[in-house]
């Protein structure tokens, strides 16, 4: 399938074997089992979804001690992007070892700067005095805070505790010099309403923080003469640079945004709530059906196999995991919670690999159609 390349994006080529010679050697240091000899490569596509983040980190977690897949290159908006970045410095770090301890890392760090005694609760609180009423839902708050207040007059000083974390947790220069593992980074253009992908040179912590930046809780992040919001407006994640940067044809969707909801949305905060998640998988659901298209005509004769391919889509979806939670949990920092999710997607992530892991180069293991019909 091929696509229009992204804006910035560069074309590099290489499978992502440098944490694979990392995890062999490791392996060699602590006498573990031989190293696995059928590997598989894959590009992982991760969600945005705030909080709900944490399931990706244990689906991530998961593939990487299996070790038997190799990421040629990621797609991640808002939170799915802070994983990614986590991952390829782990990987420059430690290889295997050192991507699953950066993970961790992240998302313990998150906990704290969530709580009450961290710069964004601090930040929090000061927006909100009675911020410690269990009632209270966070949530809520800032929907109905933006209706007669902007992040322009609400955060003058555009206060981003995230930022801060971001910025000290993760060195961006290793990431940047993993040339086995491309990446690509989603956020929204607020002026053209396009999307814009940062890859190569142009991951940084910037970037990262224009693709998690909800408008109506932070300003818009200015890069150069653009300004950006949430990546997940226009790519939930972007599938399309895969088309043309890369040489697998498997995708793996790690999908945070419940796509079903058994109960009806009645009162206003479960309508907003559920309008949201609806919007943030809408722009994937426009992917899946264009593969499905190509693939089609492929399968009919129509299209020249040596200037398009086949896209393989595979997803570990986190609708189970998360049918208890509302998407107000999605500013639920606590660290319970966070364990809970990281569980819940270790076990989604060894279910799958144990269901679909031949499946891999094969096929797609999910009804494209379905999806969007």
């Amino acid at each position: 399938m091929t696509a229009a390349k992204p804006e910035g994006a560069t074309r590099k080529r290489g499978g992502g074997l440098q944490h694979r010679l990392r995890a062999i050697a490791d392996r060699v240091l602590q006498h573990q089992r031989p190293e696995p000899t059928n590997f598989k490569t894959i590009n992982l596509a991760l969600q945005g979804g705030g909080a709900h983040g944490a399931f990706t980190w244990g689906v991530l977690d998961a593939l990487l001690e299996d070790e038997r897949l190799d990421f040629e290159a990621i797609s991640g908006t808002s939170a799915g992007a802070m994983n990614a970045v986590a991952l390829a410095d782990g990987l420059m770090r430690n290889g295997t070892l050192g991507a699953r301890d950066r993970l961790g890392a992240f998302w313990r760090r998150v906990s704290q700067e969530g709580s009450s005694g961290g710069a964004a609760g601090e930040l929090v609180k000061s927006m909100l005095g009675f911020w410690h009423m269990q009632a209270f839902s966070p949530f809520s708050f800032f929907e109905q805070f933006a209706n007669f207040m902007s992040p322009y007059r609400s955060n003058p000083l555009n206060i981003n505790p995230l930022r801060d974390l971001i910025g000290h947790l993760i060195d961006f220069d290793n990431v940047r010099a993993n040339d086995g593992l491309k990446l690509f980074v989603s956020a929204t253009n607020v002026r053209s309403g396009k999307i814009k992908v940062f890859s190569g040179e142009e991951i940084t912590a910037d970037a990262i923080m224009a693709s998690a930046c909800l408008p109506y809780i932070f300003q818009a992040v200015e890069i150069g003469n653009e300004a950006y919001w949430d990546g997940g407006y226009t790519g939930n994640p972007a599938l399309f640079p895969f088309f043309d940067e890369t040489e697998t044809p498997d995708i793996l969707v790690v999908q945070v945004n419940p796509v079903w909801r058994d109960d009806l949305p009645t009162s206003p905060r479960e309508i907003t709530e559920r309008a949201s998640e609806i919007t943030f998988n809408s722009s994937l659901l426009r992917e899946f059906r264009a593969i499905d298209f190509v693939n089609r005509l492929m399968d009919e004769g129509r299209l020249d196999p040596g200037r398009y391919r086949r896209n393989h889509v595979h997803r570990i979806d986190a609708t189970e995991a998360l049918a208890q939670y509302s998407a107000a949990s999605k500013l639920d920092t606590s660290w319970h919670f966070f364990q809970e999710l990281h569980a819940a997607g270790r076990a989604a992530a060894q279910q799958w690999l144990k269901e679909h892991y031949d499946d891999i180069g094969v096929r797609s293991t999910i009804d494209l159609r379905a999806e969007f019909g």
